[in-house]
């Protein structure tokens, strides 16, 4: 478990961000962002996931005086469409149709920050995912739990549901989740 002298905070809503966190931090607190996420579909998603982690961090800075703040930003690919959080059941629905049957990359991309040292570490990890053929049922009952609405690509690997959609997966299980646990301590080591 890492330690800071500086008081660490998550700019992040996610509940699995801050279930991920606390197995690397045991204390910390969470800033609730107002952030606006603009994807260009083609764009290099690695670049794009740092940049947006990046954003965050500007804006997360501004609400503390003193600090480590850690951002993150996840996306799903798939065939080079960049698949963000559904705004709606009918959305979530189409997203899992295109998933289904296919492999598609999640790529969760990473700031931290630390206030004192002026110090900033910004990564990525990608993972492909694969989807078995899913039947339209099975999407109509994962959209109507709403468990689709609040993540990357309509779907959670960690959730009962969503768990069984997936095939295989090649990479960092916790990428997919939404925070790449190993890449990040390491970075924290370097920053704390």
């Amino acid at each position: 478990m890492l330690k800071s002298a500086l008081p660490v905070y998550l700019a992040s809503k996610s509940p699995r961000r801050k279930k991920l966190l606390k197995l690397l931090i045991n204390d910390f607190k969470t800033l609730e962002l107002e952030y606006d996420e603009n994807f260009i579909d083609h764009e290099d998603p690695a670049k794009m996931v740092r940049k947006l982690a990046l954003e965050k961090l500007s804006v997360a800075e501004k609400q503390i005086e003193k600090g480590i703040i850690i951002t993150a930003d996840t996306i799903v690919v798939i065939n080079g469409v960049i698949l963000g959080k559904p705004t709606t059941k009918k959305e979530a629905m189409e997203m899992l149709k295109k998933l289904s049957g296919k492999t598609h990359t999640v790529y969760t991309g990473f700031s931290i920050f630390n206030t004192k040292r002026k110090i900033v570490k910004t990564g990525f990890e990608k993972t492909q995912v694969t989807f078995r053929k899913l039947e339209m049922s099975e999407i109509r009952d994962y959209v109507k739990t709403g468990a689709s609405l609040d993540k990357a690509g309509a779907y959670g690997i960690q959730d009962d549901i969503g768990a069984v959609f997936i095939k295989r997966i090649d990479g960092c299980y916790y990428n997919v989740v939404g925070l790449p646990l190993s890449k990040l301590y390491q970075s924290l080591k370097k920053i704390l």
